[in-house]
């Protein structure tokens, strides 16, 4: 059960500056940041809106929460990409919420997977996405942190 307390919604402009922290926040805790997050991330508009993709909102009780995106690869295939929560707001299940949104956007869509990358120091973000039935399947990807690909079948 998602709390009412977690209000989802689509990505505006104005949004940017919280899209960019959640997600250096986690980056810069456990890793580094690399020149795609800086693209990505100071960019999400060009990288991933007008390539067909969405990036979601999260705020509890009002206040801005965690982040998103989905981006199109194919018409069948999506990533499940640049996932944060702020460290006050996390524990209240909230990236559960966040991927939920993206899951339905890309099963609405007529979307058959969804992939990730992520690592696995990262063990709250793979258990939960093992929770919402990924499955690690072998790697390749775009950051050097990367060092587990999950897949969810959506058909």
């Amino acid at each position: 059960m998602v709390d009412t307390a977690i209000e989802i919604v689509d990505y505006e402009p104005s949004h940017q500056p919280w899209f960019e922290k959640f997600n250096r926040q986690w980056i810069e805790k456990y890793f580094s940041m690399e020149p795609l997050d800086y693209q990505i991330l100071q960019h999400p508009e060009e990288h991933i809106i007008k390539k067909g993709g969405s990036i979601f909102m999260a705020s509890w009780n009002g206040k801005m929460a965690g982040t998103v995106a989905l981006k199109f690869i194919t018409p069948d295939d999506y990533e499940l990409t640049k996932m944060a929560v702020d460290e006050e707001f996390q524990g209240r299940k909230i990236g559960l919420a966040l991927a939920g949104a993206a899951i339905t956007r890309a099963r609405n869509r007529g979307a058959q997977k969804i992939f990730l990358y992520s690592n696995t120091l990262l063990h709250p973000a793979i258990g939960l996405y093992t929770k919402l039935g990924f499955r690690e399947i072998p790697v390749d990807g775009p950051y050097k942190r990367t060092n587990i690909k999950m897949e969810l079948a959506l058909t």
